[in-house]
């Protein structure tokens, strides 16, 4: 698959989710690369913005099997998994299949399920398989894991420990909308719930293809000791508690590699890097000080403001 294609996809992609989602390019942009990384994505925000319907949407799109999860306090991780069970009929045990077996899950209000249900993902995310009572399962492919948290209420909630945090590939926030787009939101849902007439956009197998095509954008030596450079200060900044991790910087690699695809080049600029950085990194350094309580991006802004960019001539 040329990369040509990847830009295609992504146009498909955006065209079918705005058609319920308005106003929010960008993101439906992001969880694309995500997708195409197989990486998965933290939703942070108020309620009321959209974050269910993006997800019920996006997964749609790619014409997906979706199960939606809404976490609670009372929630088991044999809830998620699924359990083995006798079976009165055939006198033997057999496994019931949890919700986690799907190809997109939504992982709703993900901070108010205890740490161990919590933790229960962590195999999941990282290794697409999971483990109950000593047996280990493969999960669906494609598979991604999309969890939605409400920043603002503490009461009822579990913080999410730094190592659940650090499986996330992007930590997100979709913001109001403008006011143009608040109106057009109104009137199409006072009109027909567009979300029940969505098709799937993508063709069976194009899944793998994409995600071979993405990586063979080149990277300039340039731009890699550019990356190199934005980690490197998020593990000196004094202002931060600690920086990024290896996994962060492979991350933030592939992202940029996936994002400068779906813009239909084959090569890497500093600017995918940027646009990149603040949401692959911010969910994976520690804030201290006047850092903390700020909005999602702006530790990740600073660094990129404190780091020389690299010009054109030299990346080309």
């Amino acid at each position: 698959m040329s990369i040509e294609k990847v830009k295609n996809f992504r146009g498909k992609v955006v065209e079918n989710v705005s058609k319920v989602i308005i106003g929010k390019d960008e993101i439906i942009e992001l969880l694309t690369v995500a997708f195409i990384c197989e990486g998965h994505v933290l939703l942070e925000d108020a309620p009321g913005l959209g974050k269910t319907k993006l997800v019920r949407s996006f997964a749609k799109t790619i014409g997906s099997k979706f199960k939606r999860i809404q976490f609670t306090p009372d929630l088991l991780p044999s809830d998620l998994t699924g359990i083995h069970f006798y079976n009165q009929k055939t006198k033997d045990f057999e496994f019931r299949k949890g919700p986690m077996f799907a190809n997109v899950i939504l992982a709703d209000e993900i901070n108010r399920a205890t740490p161990r249900t919590q933790s229960s993902l962590l195999e999941a995310m990282e290794e697409q398989q999971i483990t109950v009572d000593g047996e280990t399962r493969k999960l669906d492919d494609p598979y991604m894991v999309l969890a939605t948290q409400n920043p603002i209420e503490t009461h009822g909630t579990f913080p999410l420990p730094e190592a659940q945090l650090d499986r996330f590939f992007m930590r997100i926030s979709m913001g109001y909308p403008s006011r143009e787009d608040e109106l057009d939101i109104v009137d199409r849902n006072l009109k027909m719930d567009v979300l029940e007439t969505l098709e799937a956009r993508i063709e069976e197998g194009e899944i793998h293809e994409l995600r071979e095509a993405y990586k063979k954008v080149a990277v300039s030596e340039d731009v890699r000791n550019y990356i190199m450079d934005i980690i490197e200060k998020t593990r000196q900044d004094q202002r931060l508690l600690y920086g990024v991790s290896p996994r962060g910087t492979i991350a933030l690699y592939k992202g940029a590699q996936a994002y400068a695809a779906i813009q239909g080049r084959d090569f890497m600029i500093p600017e995918d890097v940027k646009t990149m950085a603040r949401y692959i990194l911010n969910h994976r350094i520690g804030y201290k000080g006047s850092f903390k309580n700020r909005h999602l991006y702006d530790g990740i802004e600073k660094i990129l403001m404190d780091i020389d960019t690299p010009t054109e001539s030299k990346v080309g």
